[in-house]
């Protein structure tokens, strides 16, 4: 079980911003009061797709989310990009792979408000762990999901490091730190498990 206590203690001595929820509806219910009148993206992630934020947070707000037949490059330009992680360390490092970039790099740069989603599947005591975790849960279950014909989507098991041109991890992003050019980053804790 997560030390919450610990892991909000360091992200905030690392400049983030951190809410912490019991369930994900009350982590939804915040997120649809904290975003009104404004512009969002969505980054791939079941995580939100779970929560069901798409529809919500698009009646009072212009959302744009490339699984809802937005390009990624919509993304671009708007106030707020919220998103989930691939695994977070108790001592503060966000981590996430992706195949694009698009995920990653919206969270680095473009937007005045980023909002990380996480649930209690996703963190891990250290770095190593949380790297781990990106690398050997959540990209292989994304690799099944999206039926790709690769070596971990085939088995499910782990990472293999696999050139294959299907290859769903193919940049790492990690955050030691709040990035100067982001006003605010939020991450919304969830004691439930959400996404991969």
């Amino acid at each position: 079980m997560a030390d919450y206590q610990t892991l909000t203690q360091n992200l905030e001595r690392l400049g983030y911003q951190v809410t912490h929820f019991a369930t994900a509806q009350e982590a939804a219910d915040y997120l649809d009061s904290q975003i009104d009148q404004t512009s969002a993206a969505f980054g791939g992630s079941m995580t939100l797709k779970e929560m069901d934020l798409y529809p919500r947070l698009s009646r009072h707000n212009r959302v744009v989310w490339h699984w809802e037949g937005a390009s990624a490059e919509d993304a671009v330009g708007t106030e707020v990009y919220i998103t989930s992680i691939n695994g977070l360390a108790e001592t503060g490092e966000l981590i996430n792979i992706d195949g694009t970039g698009n995920r990653a790099s919206a969270t680095l740069y473009g937007h005045k408000r980023v909002y990380f989603v996480v649930g209690s599947n996703k963190i891990a005591p250290d770095y190593d762990a949380a790297l781990w975790r990106a690398r050997n849960i959540a990209s292989p279950k994304n690799a099944q999901r999206l039926g790709m014909k690769t070596p971990c989507a085939a088995k499910g098991d782990r990472c293999y490091n696999c050139q294959s041109p299907e290859r769903i991890c193919r940049a790492l992003v990690v955050l030691w730190e709040k990035p100067k050019s982001v006003e605010r980053m939020e991450v919304v804790l969830v004691d439930e498990p959400l996404g991969y």
